[in-house]
């Protein structure tokens, strides 16, 4: 079993849990400000070993406790749990009020990432507490001295979140002296290339050629030829290398990152970056799982919860694609249930063929994209039911949302995303009623619409086009046409089921076999928990 949502623990724990109903799908984890920011820096934060890893980045203070939480906060940072970070630090602040890089260590976790930059209600709590740690400089040792002074060019009094790209690129600088200064401090050298990420766009990664990508590699590189199993240089090198066309390269760090820092959510849910990327999808399945477990032990302070909803959506989405239909569609249920949004779990049950469950949902979000995909699915399942008349009418509403809508999904629009939906809906109609070389002209738009698609981990659909337009054309005969598209969804998602599936009927449509294609398809739907007789329901 998966698991429900605890909602007891913590004020911190509750409200971090809370602060995520407001946002819709896809969102980015929000930043906290006035009261709420008051009132989690009030809450203290216990020590926690059970939450974490063996990783140590030794400081001048000869208290253990001090020590103790200072690592703390720093896994805590490596893992984004940034909030998390903040309260360790402080409590080693505690401990040893005189302590000057227990000061850096909060500032620096105050400071902008490449999930979210600061905001502008958070830049004073950094530069007090860079200037503190600067006060007390002389305290610390030579190498803390100068880990304070490169931190000291990030921050500034008058903090303008639009022009923040100057305190970044000084940053870059003065991380860049420090690396260069401690070349075997590998934490430092980590430093430098998470600075190195602010200088990008989020999704500026994919060009494997291009001298800054290359620049953030190499750097990541140097660390990990080191120590394999540094948990902050690995968590940057898969976002580094997950969005190129060598997302394998981060798969010797990923087998060892998710249990670096057992109890942190994000970092037992990192690996399925890259395992979705290269089709190890049990095992993305596996590392969600992880994930959301540390998110329930959150409660009891057995864990730290960051970014539930994204671990959620990671884990229905491999399960998806791994066959998995009952932890898919329990994953996507647990994520309504926290985000207040059915859309994926209707698209889960479209993906498993869980036909009359759809129509058990009648509640019709408000939202666009939310009422365009409850559309898509009941007019889905309609089609498949004999209901033709009712499924074109949800596809006349469903294709009226697409062309009016202004909203986004993340980095696509909703009207490209309700797009790809409304023609598998106009092919399957066609489909039903007879007529499959107007469904396969449907399918080919719905590609069409699917590759203008941008880069996401993990895509906002569990399922490709690609899978009803094969299987459409297998229907025609066209079995060559279906091989070819089979081929081309697996150059996509590797070793996934559904399209082996579809590829082998094809090559035996053409009297020919593949030992090769057999075989991974008996090694990919190993885990599958539904017997499937084409690429779709």
């Amino acid at each position: 079993m998966i698991g429900m949502v605890n909602r007891r623990g913590s004020a911190a724990t509750t409200a971090f849990f809370l602060m995520f109903t407001s946002f819709a799908a896809f969102a980015q984890p929000p930043s906290l400000s006035g009261e709420a920011l008051e009132a989690m820096l009030a809450e203290p934060i216990p020590y926690m070993p059970e939450v974490l890893g063996p990783f140590s980045h030794e400081i001048s203070s000869d208290d253990p406790e001090v020590q103790a939480f200072f690592d703390q906060g720093f896994q805590l940072m490596y893992a984004f749990g940034k909030y998390e970070a903040i309260r360790s630090f402080r409590e080693a602040q505690k401990l040893d009020p005189e302590c000057a890089i227990c000061y850096w260590g909060e500032a620096w976790s105050w400071g902008s990432y490449l999930n979210v930059p600061m905001s502008a209600a958070e830049a004073p709590y950094a530069y007090a507490a860079i200037s503190k740690a600067l006060e007390l400089r002389d305290n610390a040792s030579l190498r803390e001295q100068a880990y304070i002074d490169a931190l000291s060019a990030r921050y500034v009094a008058d903090y303008d979140f639009a022009n923040r790209r100057v305190q970044d690129e000084a940053w870059v600088d003065a991380a860049r002296e420090l690396a260069e200064q401690y070349p075997d401090d590998l934490d430092a050298v980590t430093l430098y290339a998470d600075a190195l990420f602010l200088l990008e766009e989020r999704r500026g990664y994919r060009d494997i050629d291009d001298p800054n990508v290359r620049r953030i590699h190499s750097v990541l590189e140097s660390v990990l030829e080191r120590d394999i199993r540094h948990p902050g240089a690995c968590h940057l090198y898969i976002h580094a290398t997950e969005s190129t066309v060598q997302p394998e390269l981060a798969e010797p760090c990923a087998e060892y990152i998710g249990d670096s820092i057992p109890g942190a959510s994000h970092i037992n849910h990192m690996p399925s970056h890259t395992w979705n990327e290269v089709g190890r999808w049990g095992d993305s399945v596996r590392a969600n799982i992880q994930a959301w477990h540390s998110d329930l032990k959150a409660a009891s302070r057995q864990g730290v919860a960051i970014y539930p909803p994204h671990n959620l959506h990671m884990l229905f989405f491999a399960a998806a694609f791994d066959g998995q239909g009952a932890m898919a569609i329990q994953a996507s249920k647990d994520y309504t249930k926290l985000m207040g949004d059915n859309s994926f779990e209707l698209l889960i049950l479209v993906r498993f063929g869980r036909f009359d469950e759809i129509l058990e949902i009648t509640e019709r979000s408000a939202s666009d994209y939310a009422a365009g995909v409850w559309d898509f699915a009941h007019g889905y399942a309609r089609a498949k039911l004999g209901e033709a008349d009712f499924a074109r009418a949800h596809l006349q509403r469903l294709r009226e949302m697409a062309e009016t809508t202004d909203a986004m999904i993340r980095f696509d629009r909703a009207s490209l995303l309700l797009n790809v939906l409304a023609e598998i809906l106009a092919g399957e109609i066609q489909w039903s009623q007879g007529n499959v070389r107007a469904a396969i002209s449907a399918f080919e738009r719905a590609v069409e619409h699917e590759d203008e698609l941008g880069y996401d981990e993990p895509e906002p659909l569990p399922f490709a086009a690609r899978h009803w337009l094969g299987a459409a054309l297998l229907e025609a005969g066209r079995n060559a046409d279906a091989e070819r598209v089979y081929r081309d969804e697996i150059a996509d998602h590797p070793h996934n089921g559904w399209s082996l599936f579809g590829l082998r009927e094809a090559l035996a449509a053409q009297g020919e076999t593949d030992p090769a294609v057999d075989e991974d398809f008996e090694k990919s739907w190993a885990r599958s928990d539904v017997w499937i007789t084409g690429s779709r329901f």
